[in-house]
């Protein structure tokens, strides 16, 4: 987690990046409550901006589907990682939705989770050419993270039984391309994104077998009690979604 005076930094630039376009919870047009969910700008398939130049993916449909289930509103604030975090710290946005793996150490950091509503693996990525094919093979070398993420954690449990080092990274892309260039022999990224990425990407990457984690769910997260209605209702409609299908519609949108 970043450092006290770090956290306070990100959330003075959130809330400059926020100003006039919407701030915490407010009032919608309608006069009904209006929520503000902040999320990552580039974790394909799970939010980002197609070739119409519109804002899509599984959490984006995920959420919207949600919201007309449950019939409330919201305001979708596309922030990147980093941002995202620190703008419901600060109490600028209400909620995260961002392919963010629900774990013990944010619960124990004041997040409060929703059910699970994606359940992911994180698998290290080397480049098409690499002779990688195991954990031992990184010794003597350095894998790029990305800052807060499941990824990380996974890369740091293992740095020291494996002697390789770590380079935390922003965002996603940085990260493929530090490993494309060479510099870094591996990066760690949720399974499905990755694969994604490659594929969609064309990006000269690849995924060896046998190196990645366990499977955790996604799940939306609050920091503020004061928010858990918004939690409750994402929960019921979560649960509505996937018995009239829907929820199964979005996952083959994106993933088949």
């Amino acid at each position: 987690m970043k450092k006290i005076s770090a956290l306070l930094l990100s959330a003075a630039i959130v809330a400059m990046m926020l100003t006039g376009c919407g701030s915490g919870s407010g009032s919608s047009d309608n006069g009904g409550q209006k929520w503000i969910v902040s999320t990552d700008t580039v974790f394909k398939p799970f939010e980002y901006t197609n070739d119409k130049n519109e804002f899509v993916g599984i959490d984006v449909d995920i959420l919207a589907a949600i919201a007309e289930d449950q019939g409330f509103d919201y305001e979708l604030q596309s922030l990147g990682w980093d941002a995202a975090v620190a703008a419901v710290q600060a109490g600028q946005a209400d909620a995260i939705i961002a392919g963010a793996t629900i774990k013990q150490e944010r619960i124990d950091n004041g997040w409060i989770f929703s059910d699970g509503y994606y359940d992911a693996t994180q698998t290290f990525v080397v480049a098409a050419d690499s002779d990688i094919e195991g954990f031992a093979d990184l010794e003597g070398k350095n894998v790029a993270v990305k800052n807060g993420t499941a990824g990380a954690d996974f890369a740091n449990s293992l740095k020291d039984q494996y002697g390789f080092t770590v380079t935390v990274f922003e965002d996603s892309p940085t990260m493929y391309q530090d490993v494309i260039l060479g510099n870094s022999a591996a990066c760690v990224e949720d399974t499905p994104i990755m694969a994604c990425s490659i594929k969609e990407g064309d990006l000269a990457l690849k995924i060896p077998s046998g190196m990645e984690s366990e499977g955790a769910p996604y799940g939306m997260a609050i920091m503020d009690t004061a928010d858990q209605e918004l939690l409750d209702m994402f929960n019921k409609g979560l649960a509505n979604i996937k018995a009239n299908g829907k929820y199964q519609e979005i996952l083959d949108k994106y993933l088949k």
